[in-house]
């Protein structure tokens, strides 16, 4: 019979090698409805003779599995991403402009299908190839590359910290870097449903490509 010490050394080398992938099954699993702030750093390519052009954005997060979520961007600019369930909205205070598009047409190679639409792995193996990446800045990280090559997505990276989520790394085609760190994250917080409805505010112009 093992003893005690042996079953602890077994389950703790268990869970330091659990990597990316287990955090992402697990998070899609248990990961229902979540809430979290959040702060946007996007780096465009360095031109020639320049330094690279950083943006910084912050705002907050919810999502309620399958397929609802709401990004609300405050600083600098007031930007609204709202998914209900059959439309993806898109909402620029400044321009005043609503953008809508059909959510089963633009969702499945996209980062928020990782994150916070997908109801399982397996539905997310439809759209990516998923594997595990080095472990770095003490999380767990799993590369998704979309399998669709017509998209302008070339890989999503999302990092996990005791199968929490903690940070998303977007790389498009064009070389440009965004990475998304979230904090205080709340799992499965009781969430309204009236949170991922939108509206267009009155005199919007409304774009339906």
């Amino acid at each position: 019979m093992k003893n005690i010490a042996t079953l602890l050394i077994a389950a703790y080398a268990s869970y330091s090698w659990a990597g990316g992938l287990e955090s992402l099954e697990s998070f899609v699993k248990t990961a229902k409805t979540g809430r979290a702030d959040f702060t946007q750093v996007v780096t465009a390519p360095a031109k020639e003779g320049q330094a690279p052009r950083v943006k910084t954005s912050t705002g907050t997060f919810e999502f309620s599995r399958p397929g609802r979520f709401k990004f609300v961007y405050k600083k600098p600019f007031e930007q609204s991403i709202v998914a209900d369930g059959q439309t993806l909205w898109l909402f620029d205070v400044d321009l005043n402009q609503v953008t809508a598009r059909k959510q089963s047409q633009v969702l499945g190679s996209t980062p928020a299908a990782l994150i916070a639409a997908a109801p399982d792995l397996k539905s997310l193996q439809t759209d990516f190839t998923l594997a595990d990446a080095p472990d770095k800045d003490g999380l767990q990280w799993v590369v998704a590359t979309p399998k669709s090559k017509d998209g302008q997505l070339q890989s999503v990276r999302v990092g996990f910290k005791a199968a929490t989520l903690n940070a998303l790394e977007i790389l498009d085609s064009f070389g440009q870097r965004s990475l998304l760190t979230f904090a205080q994250f709340e799992m499965n917080p009781v969430l309204n449903a009236a949170a991922f409805q939108f509206k267009p505010p009155p005199g919007a112009d409304v774009i339906r490509p």
